[in-house]
């Protein structure tokens, strides 16, 4: 939401990979840093030879473990360390899936980044009810297919809603 305090959170857009009774985490989606992807496999000693990956962003995943790689990626596949978000979603926090990419350009959708957004037990809910965010069904083709400085507005466009045009006040009825 607009009145979003935390700068680590201001604008994002955020795909949560896992909810449940011991808290919440996912990836931001829309913060794209300057280090290209085979400039990230240099300094890991990975070689990379696919060209059409190799401009692809490493994107600020969020402020938790900010030194640490994730891949969100399409199809799901079957990696170490794979948190499997559906049936055909994965993230993955292992070299392998880097390693894959490297080799075999697969899987062919790809989001890598560095950190992760968390929350601790009941904490998503607390901002959830304080009005901190807004919710939106998944939609990976945002994910995957628009421009990450389009995906914010994207995504809110599902809901009918211009981002530009939301108040930073809410009520509660």
């Amino acid at each position: 939401m607009p009145a979003m305090a935390d700068p680590n959170f201001t604008r994002t857009l955020t795909y949560i990979a896992e909810h449940n009774e011991n808290g919440a985490m996912g990836i931001i989606v829309n913060r794209p840093t300057e280090m290209r992807l085979a400039t990230l496999y240099e300094r890991i000693d990975i070689p990379f030879e696919q060209p059409d990956f190799a401009d692809l962003p490493v994107y600020s995943g969020g402020p938790v473990q900010a030194d640490r790689g994730f891949v969100l990626h399409r199809p799901a596949g079957d990696w170490h360390s794979t948190l499997r978000v559906s049936d055909t979603v994965g993230l993955t926090s292992s070299r392998d899936v880097l390693q894959a990419l490297a080799d075999e350009g697969q899987p062919r959708e790809v989001l890598v980044a560095l950190g992760y957004a968390g929350w601790s037990a009941g904490q998503l809910e607390h901002e959830l009810a304080q009005n901190a965010w807004l919710t939106v069904p998944a939609n990976l083709d945002i994910v995957f297919s628009v421009p990450p400085e389009e995906r914010l507005a994207a995504a809110m466009q599902l809901l009918g809603i211009d981002f530009a045009k939301l108040s930073d006040v809410a009520g509660h009825a």
